[in-house]
């Protein structure tokens, strides 16, 4: 990793130049004062004839600290990274719309969430790159108030209430782009804070072979997809991938004789030939009341976006016996937990027996990224306490960084699966309340979450930091 990058220069002295100044002169800030600017510069561009150009562009004195050409192309990538779609510096030049290029920035390098925060001392911008939350931006506090009220009156908000959360949408659109955002706004001690999701059409292009199943899990799962009745359920907490799998599954049922009807919160992604219901809880709109609607719109298959209560369990169950393919997503830890949280929404467990087709478990996982990761030994003492594993790598890939992926290390996110397929014996178990762990590892060969993660793992696509939380769930 570059030493200039070690040193944790500043937001706020980093924006005072832009990322296109930084690649154009190859400088980085890292000092500014009353009357001069401290820039890093690469040597071979270093000359008497840019630090006059520089001090005539910031109207400062300029010093400058020369490192090797090798050294600053790492850190440029690191503190102004280039974006994957490179229209965005024509975006930038065309306009001095600080939003516009927020969103735009945030699509290009392949941001799912931006996030605008207000703190007592400073605000802050950061975007969220495959699952983690990175800083980009410091706003001036007398700036943002306007940049809210922006994005509030964009996504069609009231832009005099301050007290209360709202919930908005933004259809952005620019020349070949044109996608969702979700837009989220909180209020809180110092001001409201604002979440906007981007939400890519070209998720819903996504291909079910490429989610992460192994062969055997995915023909377990298609096999339960085929059924023209009963549950499927997948489970996992908050920014799983739950809704992806759904998607990429609708995707392949979505056909001109099959009549499709989704309750979503929100609705993520337009999908052409099914017909999408948005939950109005405040109205009366919840998943139980649009289920009972949709029992009378001769559906073949619901999707329902989430079971959170006894009632929603109990009419998913309803209407999967009387001939309905029912999806949805719950919040359990494993998929024989999907079965227990379904007993605790008193559903009986003869009923739970006759109508759920699978249960499946998710995880996401980064991908390291294979410009950059390097192998090292692997030594045992990796791994959590008490974890019982069936082999050992000689080998492990870790994280290191590189321009490809912005230096973090990884690149894109995987999901890793457990899935449950309620065959006639898992039934008979379900049914007389022996369902466990044990009984399905030791009789019908289910691969756990913990085992899917570690043959990631040995197969050199992950580091052992990002399946160690899920490795756990193996340890007794």
């Amino acid at each position: 990793m570059s030493e200039i990058t070690n040193q944790n220069i500043s937001l706020s002295i980093l924006q005072t130049i832009t990322p296109e100044q930084a690649w154009h002169y190859h400088i980085i800030p890292f000092n500014l004062q009353n009357n001069h600017i401290d820039f890093y510069v690469d040597k071979e561009h270093a000359s008497y004839n840019l630090e006059a150009e520089l001090e005539i562009l910031f109207g400062k004195s300029i010093r400058f600290t020369e490192a090797e050409s090798t050294e600053m192309d790492q850190a440029l990538s690191k503190l102004y990274p280039r974006n994957r779609d490179q229209r965005n510096i024509k975006a930038r030049q065309k306009t001095e719309d600080f939003l516009f290029e927020l969103i735009y920035e945030a699509y290009s390098i392949g941001s799912s969430d931006i996030h605008i925060e207000s703190y007592e001392e400073e605000n802050r911008v950061r975007f969220r790159i495959d699952g983690k939350l990175i800083e980009r931006y410091t706003i001036a506090k007398e700036e943002y108030p306007a940049l809210v009220n922006k994005i509030k009156i964009k996504s069609n908000l009231d832009i005099a209430e301050k007290r209360l959360p709202q919930d908005g949408r933004i259809f952005f659109k620019d020349e070949d782009k044109a996608f969702d955002i979700r837009v989220s706004i909180l209020p809180s001690m110092f001001g409201e804070k604002v979440v906007m999701r981007l939400l890519n059409k070209e998720s819903t292009d996504i291909d079910i072979n490429t989610l992460g199943f192994s062969k055997e899990q995915l023909e377990n799962y298609l096999e339960g997809t085929k059924k023209s009745n009963g549950i499927i359920l997948i489970s996992g907490p908050t920014g799983s991938g739950k809704t992806t799998t759904l998607y990429a599954t609708l995707k392949i049922l979505n056909k001109p004789e099959v009549n499709i009807i989704t309750i979503e919160d929100p609705i993520e992604y337009t999908l052409e030939g099914v017909n999408q219901v948005q939950l109005k809880e405040a109205i009366g709109l919840t998943f139980s009341s649009a289920l009972r609607t949709f029992l009378r719109q001769d559906p073949d298959i619901i999707m329902l976006g989430e079971i959170r209560d006894p009632d929603t369990a109990q009419m998913a169950t309803r209407a999967s016996l009387t001939g309905h393919l029912v999806l949805s997503t719950i919040h359990t830890n494993s998929a024989i937990g999907t079965i227990t949280r379904l007993s605790d929404m008193d559903v009986p467990d003869y009923l739970i027996a006759s109508t759920l087709n699978l249960s499946v478990a998710q995880r996401l996982v980064r991908v390291l990224c294979p410009e950059c990761k390097k192998e090292q030994k692997f030594d045992v003492s990796y791994l959590p306490h008490n974890y019982h594993h069936a082999r050992t790598p000689k080998s492990h890939f870790i994280p290191v960084g590189c321009d490809h992926c912005f230096f973090t290390g990884y690149k894109g996110r995987k999901a890793v699966y457990e899935v449950i397929p309620i065959t006639g014996e898992i039934a008979g178990h379900i049914r007389e309340g022996t369902l466990s762990s044990e009984t399905v590892k030791e009789k019908y060969s289910i691969k756990f979450l913990h085992e899917s993660a570690f043959d990631l793992f040995c197969e050199g696509k992950t580091s052992i930091e990002e399946i160690y939380p899920i490795l756990l769930t193996g340890t007794y």
